[in-house]
């Protein structure tokens, strides 16, 4: 599989599409005035605990306060306030932990008044985007992602890939990662990373490194709100996930643009700078890439299938509903009928795999697919939905299917769903559902001509209008267009256009411009 990176820039956002094998997975929009947020850390302010939820309310300068939920402190919570307060205090000039302390775990049945009052400053990362009303879901687990690690202050431990399945592998990672660690510092090391040597993992945690001890500084004498780190813009955010063996081009449209993902594509993967390529052609970067069209195609309320089958797409406030249909029915017999389900299945799981990462649809999806008799070919349905969602990089469980058919799927929520218009504003109603009586055409048309000819003393007139009304108007021998001619003494010549709607009509002067109405 080849995937390709295609980035449309503009003056207000960068769009980012991911293409596999030329096909649309991901579509995703930077405004350029509008910080990338998932992954800031920010020094806040607690603002109002809510013993009930067990949660807190904490101010990190946006207009709505962030949430943060007891079971988001993270076990090591303690330790990060003793550290914040030293540093703060400028008690603590060291950003590395090697002398560091760590104070012990908090319990996880635990209480939020207990470790945190109104007014205390505390450290924290956002986890999740607003989504509708909900303000950023917080989290004090700090974690700082690279290309081939994720660096957590306060712990110990090394955690491998679970995508790395090779044991020998598994165990050289490890050994690897274990002996160049920084003390008080856990690691997790990303899928990217097999294969690659010491040198390359150890440059990314000395690159980590660098971004706590900037952490570090800014907390030195800080007052809350603060933004004390912030994560790379989405474009580089992409890259530094995406970027693989399989990955064939890059493809911008801005040539400042260009050269910012050359260099950041040099510090993580020189052997890929040649993958970066500017985009030249006079035609519209995603339209050359056929990725407008697309975009029209798949991100309406339904989404056709190979074979006449379709999917219908309802978002909810709780949740997402998908429902398969089968469209046109054929007449088999059972068996036949059970083939031919199995596979609109099958079709409708591999186009399912794609919708949730291309509308970037998270929390509770309920699928509702073809009725299937065999229990062989349900377990066939939900192992294909298993392995297409494979390359979905957001956590995701799935269910198998409930004997009423259904798939229940929980993906992680991070932002708002994709949602993009595929419609467009009637011509004829302009929105309105209705339309000026047909009666009542002629007798428009007829008062515009006498206003041009009487008041405006026009020489002769040409009228543009549907088919159907220039035959109408033209019909016997004394058509009304021969009545007008003979009423105002005036030409008016009456020519069809077929690209005009039934109600549609214009006027035209002698020198071929047109009149405004």
């Amino acid at each position: 599989m080849t995937s390709d990176l295609v980035i449309d820039a503009n003056d207000n956002e960068v769009t980012i599409a991911l293409l596999e094998d030329k096909k649309l997975v991901e579509l995703n929009s930077e405004k350029k005035d509008q910080n990338f947020a998932v992954g800031d850390v920010y020094l806040g302010r607690v603002k109002k605990l809510l013993p009930g939820m067990n949660a807190a309310f904490i101010d990190i300068g946006y207009e709505k306060e962030g949430f943060l939920h007891y079971l988001d402190l993270g076990p090591q919570f303690e330790s990060l306030n003793k550290f914040l307060k030293s540093t703060v205090a400028g008690k603590t000039t060291d950003a590395l932990l090697t002398h560091f302390e760590n104070e012990s775990d908090i319990s996880k049945s635990g209480k939020i008044n207990s470790v945190l009052t109104v007014g205390q400053s505390v450290l924290v990362q956002i986890a999740k985007e607003p989504i509708s009303t909900k303000g950023h879901r917080l989290s004090t687990e700090i974690s700082l992602a690279g290309r081939y690690v994720v660096m957590m202050p306060f712990s110990e431990g090394v955690t491998i890939s679970a995508k790395i399945k090779n044991a020998e592998e598994r165990n050289r990672l490890k050994r690897l990662a274990q002996s160049i660690k920084p003390k008080n510092f856990s690691l997790i090391v990303r899928t990217v990373a097999e294969g690659k040597m010491v040198a390359e993992l150890d440059k990314d945690i000395q690159d980590l490194l660098s971004k706590w001890k900037q952490c570090h500084a800014l907390l030195q004498q800080a007052q809350p709100p603060l933004k004390v780190l912030g994560e790379m813009d989405r474009t580089s955010t992409i890259l530094r996930d995406l970027l693989n063996a399989n990955f064939n081009n890059v493809h911008v449209n801005d040539a400042g643009l260009a050269q910012e993902i050359r260099e950041y594509v040099k510090t993580i993967a020189p052997e890929h700078q040649e993958l970066v390529k500017l985009h030249k052609n006079k035609t519209p970067i995603f339209e050359q890439f056929g990725i407008d069209k697309q975009i029209i195609t798949v991100f309406g309320k339904t989404v056709n299938l190979p074979g006449g089958a379709y999917l219908v797409i309802e978002h909810t406030e709780a949740m997402h509903v998908i429902d398969v249909n089968s469209g046109t029915r054929t007449k088999v017999d059972n068996d036949g009928q059970e083939a031919h389900n199995l596979q609109v299945n099958l079709n409708a799981a591999r186009e399912i795999a794609r919708q949730l990462r291309l509308r970037d649809m998270g929390g509770i999806i309920v699928v509702d697919f073809i009725d299937l008799r065999n229990a062989d070919n349900k377990k066939l349905l939900f192992e294909c939905l298993r392995d297409e969602m494979k390359r979905d990089r957001a956590r995701h469980t799935i269910l198998p299917p409930s004997k009423f058919g259904l798939i229940q799927i929980t993906r992680e929520r991070v932002r708002q769903v994709t949602e993009i218009t595929t419609t467009q504003k009637c011509p004829t109603c302009s929105g309105t559902g209705e339309v000026k009586s047909t009666t009542l055409l002629i007798d428009d048309i007829e008062n515009n001509i006498r206003y041009f000819m009487q008041e405006q003393n026009e020489k002769s007139l040409t009228l543009h209008v549907h088919p159907y009304v220039e035959a109408y108007l033209k019909r016997g021998i004394f058509s009304i267009n021969r009545k007008w001619l003979l009423k105002y003494k005036k030409p008016i010549k009456v020519i069809a256009d077929k690209n005009y709607h039934m109600l549609q009509y214009h006027f035209f002067n002698k020198a071929g411009e047109e009149i405004k109405i």
